[in-house]
């Protein structure tokens, strides 16, 4: 009897339900954001060598990417997924040819990625330019699936049917559903509030929310797709603010996405963060780090195994393949984009003993560079009949400043490594050639004070690409005044030739000169929309005839010429850092010993003192203190009613 007692036991054991862990599967995804063409890493671009280990220092390279991607798929027995959350374009100076090459694209699917996003710098080019890269990717035959899902185009203009088109031809589709070892798993993309926010020439393109179209795709996933597991690349970013980290909010709000691969922030982020049932992770930027990402699929649940966010370095050999690949891209840089300028992609153009890098406040680099925004205006810019006593301020503003150019190992700066640090924006010439085009407008005295309050206001509030760099000028704020009324002073001229201060008073209507990328003009211009009309600029020409279309200011190189041959912000950084005189005759140009460190362009004079809060105020100051002076009115009177009814 007792052994009889055994067989149900035994057959409960065999057949009835299993441990849990019997029927999991392993998956691991290897993730990548935020790229910028940066195919030979960080800087400096001279000083990757991706065929030899142990070299040099920088950081970051897609042939090293690629053998690390060949390497795990190799050591997992597992399935690997690929994934990239956008902003694969723009930053060096490969992406010249996107639109003809779609160099980005092409080696993405050479490296085997799954599935990839679009960021916003995918719209830099306009919606146009994104779809002849889309075109051009396509008809090489070495493209990526990729996946957008927040996406509408515009059904009243036509500058976006071209675009609408690929996407309607499924080349971008708003998700995909991918099998891999008995999984299967649903992808789609988004594109976050903040980055729609500034991609200004994704329009008449714009972006569905977020969490609404999120909403939208699971239940699309889940319910008829029927996939397993549910991935969002998501270019929407991560913030240690919990107001504006977008990806944890998605998290939150949204039921049923199992991984968030952000992008967009640039975080370096090293463990994955866990928000309800959502794992989320993101990898830094440029390709100098690359997730590697470990989960457990078990009865309808993903969990963490293991997060390993792994430093691309020169420990790794890179991929031969790749490496040949982008050879042969730089060669055709040189030719068809570099060799009008009479330069080359590695051409040695300066030297330098100390690092050039941008802070989040006052930099040597951004001093550099909005130098010689002011000094290459000035070359073709300097009319005679335009009355020296408005002279030149140029502004940039850290957003559009994107790396550092450093001394390396051997303290030389190339043209591609000079490129870097000032790459963005597209023209408006027939050609639509790239780089932002400078500008020059002119504006009254209290409205340039309105764009430095930009810098004490609004910087503060949304974050370091908002801070303004500048040339020709310097001023004094306090932080402890009130919002848009904290610059005290303002001085115009530079190092070399001395400063005078600006009368910044509403009756003064000299006008002042401002140079610019079209970029940062175009916000000067619409600061007013986002502040109440407080800081309202109204750009203006040299007669102070306020100016609709800023492309008007866009500042000629030959005016012998048809058209306008439009000056570039990168042309003026390698001609600026050309022309620094040669201080120790080796035949190359010495960067600046002044830009060694900060000139003192900015200058905070905190104070609590009354007179430093109110001296020079403005209509807000005066209303608050008038508030203030009455409601102190009001408590005393109050007090001294009730004193005198219990006296």
């Amino acid at each position: 009897m007792i052994r009889l007692l055994y067989v149900p036991l035994i057959l409960l054991l065999v057949m009835g339900p299993h441990p849990s862990g019997a029927t999991a599967k392993s998956l691991t995804i290897i993730h990548s954001n935020d790229m910028h063409s940066h195919f030979l890493g960080a800087p400096p671009n001279i000083d990757y060598t991706p065929s030899v280990t142990g070299d040099d220092r920088t950081l970051g390279g897609w042939a090293r990417i690629a053998a690390v991607i060949k390497k795990v798929k190799q050591e997992r027995s597992n399935p690997v997924l690929i994934v990239d959350a956008g902003d694969f374009l723009m930053g060096s100076l490969y992406h010249m040819l996107s639109r003809e090459q779609a160099f980005e694209l092409r080696l993405l699917s050479m490296m085997g990625y799954d599935a990839v996003c679009l960021g916003n710098h995918e719209f830099d080019l306009k919606p146009d330019g994104l779809a002849r890269i889309l075109a051009r990717a396509r008809s090489s035959g070495k493209i990526p699936p990729i996946v957008a899902s927040n996406v509408i185009f515009s059904a009243e203009s036509k500058k976006d049917d071209a675009l609408e088109t690929i996407f309607d031809q499924g080349v971008v589709k708003p998700f995909r559903v991918i099998e891999k070892g008995g999984l299967r798993i649903g992808l789609f993309g988004l594109m976050g509030k903040d980055a729609a926010e500034v991609a200004p020439f994704a329009a008449p393109v714009s972006f569905a929310d977020p969490i609404a179209t999120a909403q939208k795709m699971v239940a699309v996933l889940r319910e008829t797709q029927n996939v397993d597991l549910v991935i969002c690349l998501s270019h929407s970013g991560l913030s240690e603010n919990p107001k504006k980290s977008e990806d944890e909010i998605l998290a939150r709000e949204v039921d049923g996405i199992d991984i968030i691969i952000s992008g967009h922030t640039h975080s370096k982020v090293d463990a994955a963060l866990q928000i309800n049932n959502t794992i989320i992770v993101q990898s830094w930027e440029y390709g100098k780090q690359l997730g590697i990402l470990d989960i457990i699929y078990e009865d309808g649940h993903v969990s963490l195994k293991n997060y390993h966010p792994m430093e691309i370095n020169d420990t790794i050999r890179g991929d031969a393949d790749i490496s040949k690949q982008i050879e042969t891209f730089e060669g055709e840089i040189s030719r068809r984009v570099l060799a009008a300028e009479g330069l080359s992609f590695r051409e040695i153009i300066a030297e330098t003993d100390f690092d050039l890098v941008l802070q989040t406040d006052e930099s040597n680099l951004g001093n550099l560079i909005a130098d010689s925004m002011r000094w290459y205006i000035n070359q073709f810019d300097n009319d005679p009949s335009n009355p020296p006593a408005r002279p030149l301020v140029s502004v940039i503003s850290n957003g559009v400043i994107r790396d550092p150019i450093v001394k390396g190992q051997s303290g030389q700066i190339a043209v591609c490594d000079a490129f870097r640090a000032i790459p963005l924006g597209i023209g408006f010439d027939e050609a639509q050639t790239m780089g932002y085009p400078l500008i020059s407008i002119y504006v009254f005295p209290s409205e340039f004070k309105k764009a430095l309050e930009i810098l004490t206001s609004i910087y503060p509030l949304k974050g370091s690409d908002y801070f303004i760099q500048f040339s020709g000028a310097k001023f004094t704020y306090n932080p402890h005044r009130m919002i848009f009324d904290r610059v005290t002073d303002i001085w115009l001229g530079d190092e070399e030739n001395g400063y005078q201060q600006l009368d910044y008073s509403k009756s003064n209507r000299t006008l002042i000169r401002i140079g610019a990328d079209i970029y940062n003009a175009t916000f000067l211009k619409v600061i007013g929309d986002y502040t109440w009309q407080i800081l309202k600029i109204v750009p203006k020409d040299r007669n102070g005839s306020p100016i609709d279309d800023l492309k008007r200011m866009r500042i000629d190189a030959d005016r012998k010429k048809p058209g306008i041959q439009e000056l570039k912000e990168w042309q003026a950084v390698i001609a600026y850092i050309k022309n620094f005189p040669d201080t120790d005759g080796n035949d190359l140009p010495n960067v600046a010993d002044k830009y060694r460190g900060k000139l003192g362009r900015h200058v905070v004079e905190a104070s609590w003192n009354p007179y430093h809060l109110l001296r020079h105020g403005n209509y807000i100051t005066w209303l608050t203190f008038a508030a203030l002076l009455t409601g102190a009115f009001i408590l005393l009177i109050t007090v001294r009613f009730f004193v005198k009814k219990i006296g």
